[in-house]
C-alpha cells in the first residue's frame, strides 16, 4: 500500500545580540535583529498525482465487455471521464469473460483501438489467464480492504464484486411468484423458466446451474444434482430453450429469469413498472459469484488502465458498482466505516447464508456442466432469434 510521502521542514532561527561594550561605561541593551524567516514548508506528495499526469497523456482507456446497465458501468465510464478528461473506447459491450481473454491474445502485438486495456471477467478466468502471461500485475492503494481470499497475492487480478443467483419475475405474465428453486418445476411454470445464457459456454449460466444443485441434494463438491434438476424441468416443458434477458422478460415472452441479483434488480428499474416485476433471492442454495478485474500485459495505455483501476477501488467507485445493485468487494469495510448512503444500503437484498465457490470447486462444476449438458439435459440454449 501506498503511502504519502512528505518533506519535514526544519526551523533554524538565529538570533542576534549586539553587545556594546564602551571602556568606562555600562554594557548596552541587547537589540534583536529582524524576525526570523522560517524555511518554507513544501506541500504533501500526492501520490496519484504522477499517475494521473502519465494517465492523461495517453488520454485513452479501452474497456471490453461493460454493458451500461451491468453494475451501473454507464454512471462509472462517465464518470472517470469527466474527473480525468480521459477518453474511453468501449469495445464489444456484451461479450463473455472468454470473448475479452481472446481480445488480448489477438492484440497482443496490437496498440490500436481493438486492444483492451483492462479486462472485467468471471473468476476462473483470473488465475488462469495470469498463469499464461496476459496480465499485469497492479496493487491499487485501498489493496489491503480487499479479502486476501477474493485477490492474488502478486497483483495480477483482483475480485471486483459480486451477485447472488435470483429470480427475475414478471409479476404481469407469472401467476405466482417462485420462491424457492423447487417451485420451477411447478405446472404453472410452464414454458416460463429461461437461463440467461447457454450453460456450455456462459460463466452466468453454468453457475445458475451449480446454484440449484445447492437445493436439490448437491453441495459445492457436487454439481451433478444442478444437471438433473434442470433436465427435469425440461422434461416438464419449464424450461425455454432461450437466453433470457430484459427485453425478452419486459415482452412476456419469459416470465421468469435466473439471473445474478444485480442484473435483475437493475433490469427491473428499467421497467419502470410496466411490465410489473420484482426480484426473489431463493429460500435455499443461495450461491454467490464473482468477477475479476484486471489489466492486460498488453495494455497500450497502461497508466490509464492503473488509474481505471485506482478509480473502480475507491469509495466513490465502490459505490458507483453498489448503485448497480452489485455487492462490491470493499463493502464490509465501506459499512464499517458508514460511508455507504442510507438510501443506497435499503436498495440491497438480504443476501443471508449466501456460499462462495472456491476456483477448484467452480472449475470442477464448470467442467462437468458444460461437458454433461446436453447428455444429462438436452436442451440446445440459443439467443432469441
Amino acid at each position: 500500500m501506498r503511502t504519502n510521502k512528505f518533506v519535514l521542514p526544519i526551523f533554524v532561527v538565529f538570533v542576534i545580540f549586539a553587545t556594546a561594550l564602551t571602556a568606562c561605561g555600562p554594557a548596552a541593551t541587547a537589540v534583536p535583529t529582524e524576525a526570523p524567516t522560517a524555511a518554507p514548508t513544501e506541500a504533501p506528495v500526492d501520490p496519484m498525482a504522477e499517475l494521473v499526469v502519465a494517465a492523461q497523456a495517453e488520454g485513452n482507456l479501452t474497456t471490453i465487455a461493460l454493458p451500461h446497465d451491468w453494475c451501473n458501468y454507464g454512471e462509472a465510464i462517465q464518470a472517470y471521464k469527466d474527473k480525468y478528461g480521459i477518453a474511453v473506447n468501449e469495445l464489444l459491450p456484451d461479450g463473455s469473460s472468454g470473448e475479452e481473454i481472446e481480445a488480448i491474445k489477438a492484440n497482443k502485438d496490437n496498440t490500436g483501438p481493438q486492444a483492451p486495456d483492462v479486462v472485467d471477467v468471471g473468476l476462473s478466468f483470473g488465475p488462469t489467464s495470469a498463469a499464461e502471461g496476459l496480465l499485469m500485475p497492479y496493487k491499487v492503494s485501498t489493496w489491503d480492504t480487499i479479502p486476501d481470499s477474493a485477490k492474488d497475492k502478486d497483483g495480477y487480478w483482483y475480485g471486483d464484486y459480486f451477485g447472488v443467483m435470483a429470480f427475475q419475475v414478471n409479476t404481469d405474465v407469472a401467476t405466482s411468484v417462485p420462491a424457492d428453486w423447487a417451485d420451477l418445476l411447478k405446472p404453472e411454470f410452464n414454458g416460463q423458466v429461461a437461463l440467461s445464457g447457454d450453460p456450455r459456454l456462459s460463466n452466468q449460466a453454468i453457475q445458475a446451474v451449480f446454484a440449484s444443485a445447492l437445493a436439490n441434494g448437491g453441495s459445492l463438491d457436487n454439481a451433478q444434482p444442478g444437471l438433473d434438476f434442470f433436465k427435469a424441468m425440461n422434461a416438464a416443458g419449464n424450461l425455454v430453450p432461450l437466453i433470457g434477458n430484459n427485453g425478452l422478460v419486459a415482452k412476456g415472452e419469459i416470465a421468469v429469469r435466473i439471473t445474478w441479483d444485480y442484473n435483475g434488480l437493475a433490469g427491473n428499474d428499467g421497467f419502470a413498472g410496466n411490465p410489473k416485476s420484482t426480484l426473489v433471492i431463493p429460500a435455499t442454495g443461495r450461491f454467490a459469484g464473482m468477477y475479476v478485474q484486471a489489466i492486460s500485459a498488453y495494455a497500450p495505455h497502461p497508466n490509464a488502465a492503473k488509474l481505471w483501476m485506482e478509480f473502480l477501488y475507491s469509495d466513490e467507485g465502490q459505490i458507483y458498482w453498489m448503485k448497480g445493485y452489485c455487492h462490491p468487494i470493499r463493502e464490509a469495510d465501506l459499512r464499517t466505516r458508514g460511508v455507504i448512503p442510507a438510501d443506497l444500503l435499503a436498495k440491497i437484498p438480504d443476501i443471508t447464508g449466501a456460499v462462495f465457490p472456491s476456483l477448484d470447486q467452480l472449475n470442477a462444476a464448470k467442467a462437468l456442466i458444460t461437458g454433461d449438458w446436453d447428455k444429462v439435459v438436452g436442451a440446445n440454449i440459443q439467443a432469441a432469434p
